[in-house]
């Protein structure tokens, strides 16, 4: 699965325009103190007249049908943010990436590779890992490149030894 673009996030009517003006109100509003406690005294409100209502099934229904529509709104103002969110960290850890020397530039975009390559580069990195494990010195870091080119001498000389005889 492709990540979303930045330019293919940003709308180009005026409507989507609106739209994303709209969704971010709202949803720095609902992530607000204020929201919490206007949401907790709609539950205390609806409480307290229980009794009054003789805690009918229609009593019961108003806050269901509440809930679930703003349950059903702020999965697409959630989602939204974490599009967003992710779509900026993605481009700070690519900066990252392409700023450190010895950085491996094959990182850069990454998410966008299918998910049978990124377990393989979950493998490696495992790897990777215990190699870091076994080292003395914990300053010590290791590249992809490092381990190929480990890799290949090691094949190198197995196959080199392979032709000696054995003592």
């Amino acid at each position: 699965m492709r990540a979303m673009s930045p330019s293919a996030m940003r709308p180009k009517s005026k409507l989507g325009q609106w739209l994303e003006r709209l969704s971010r109100l709202v949803t720095a509003w609902t992530g607000s103190s204020w929201a919490f406690a206007i949401a907790a005294a709609v539950i205390v409100v609806w409480m307290v007249t229980g009794p009054v209502f003789h805690f009918s099934d229609t009593w019961q229904l108003v806050i269901n049908t509440g809930t679930t529509i703003v349950t059903f709104l702020m999965v697409f103002l959630i989602q939204r943010a974490q599009n967003k969110d992710s779509l900026a960290i993605q481009l700070k850890l690519n900066e990252i990436v392409a700023a450190i020397p010895g950085a491996s530039n094959r990182l850069i975009d990454v998410e966008s590779l299918n998910e049978a390559d990124l377990v393989r580069l979950h493998e490696f990195y495992g790897r990777l890992a215990e190699m870091a494990k076994r080292e003395v010195d914990l300053r010590r870091s290791h590249s992809i490149e490092e381990a190929d080119a480990r890799h290949e001498r090691k094949h190198k000389h197995a196959s080199a030894n392979k032709d000696l005889p054995s003592t």
